[in-house]
């Protein structure tokens, strides 16, 4: 469990606020706009209406005491980067700053930055990787150059056995699970049979996969 600091819970940050609580997370959240802190009370630990903009508003939370500090901040950049040049300078040990745009990124990460979300740009990469390809049910990029993707079994790899199929050397990639009626098995075995009401999670480098997948 974590304690995490989550300013701005306009669309976007009430979002994380459900799903970090649903993780049994504490989170304290933050807005200026009293009508979205009263509709986030039931998913967060506690929260507080006030500017973010402002240092000593800030510090009185104590912001050093968090594991994570999420500017979720959307509709003012310039709010955004105060609040997190602010959480940086106050001590925060982690902060992750939310971008719109590339110039956005760059900057706040010039100001304190640790880490950056990209929800759009990272959400339009997922949807035209899973709905350009008809082999692609889900897909989790890890770096630049290796990925996770779930597909169904290739035909060609029906009814035989992780070992028989030898993936990891003839195709440059590893099947990590095995999902079956919607049930992850991650004990793969080289006994494991391949057959057509599953769908696997195979990890690689990118080209590796995009090559034999036809993505």
């Amino acid at each position: 469990m974590k304690s995490i600091l989550l300013i701005g819970v306009g669309r976007f940050g009430k979002h994380i606020a459900i799903q970090l609580n649903q993780l049994g997370h504490q989170v304290m959240a933050v807005d200026n706009d009293e009508e979205r802190v009263n509709e986030i009370l039931p998913y967060v630990t506690d929260a507080q209406i006030g500017d973010s903009r402002n240092a000593e508003f800030l510090k009185s939370l104590g912001v050093n005491n968090f594991d994570v500090c999420i500017v979720a901040i959307a509709s003012d950049f310039q709010s955004s980067l105060e609040t997190t040049l602010n959480l940086k300078e106050l001590g925060a040990s982690l902060v992750v700053a939310r971008a719109a745009r590339d110039v956005h990124a760059k900057f706040l990460l010039r100001n304190g930055a640790d880490e950056i979300l990209y929800p759009e740009k990272q959400l339009a990469k997922w949807a035209a990787i899973r709905y350009g390809s008809d082999h692609i049910l889900d897909y989790i990029e890890l770096d630049e150059t290796h990925a996770i993707f779930e597909v169904p079994v290739p035909k060609g790899w029906l009814d035989k056995t992780v070992g028989q199929l030898d993936i990891r050397k003839k195709y440059g990639f590893n099947i990590m699970a095995v999902k079956q009626y919607g049930k992850m098995n991650a004990s793969v075995t080289p006994d494991t049979l391949l057959t057509s009401d599953k769908t696997l999670l195979v990890l690689g480098e990118y080209h590796s996969l995009q090559k034999y997948f036809h993505i």
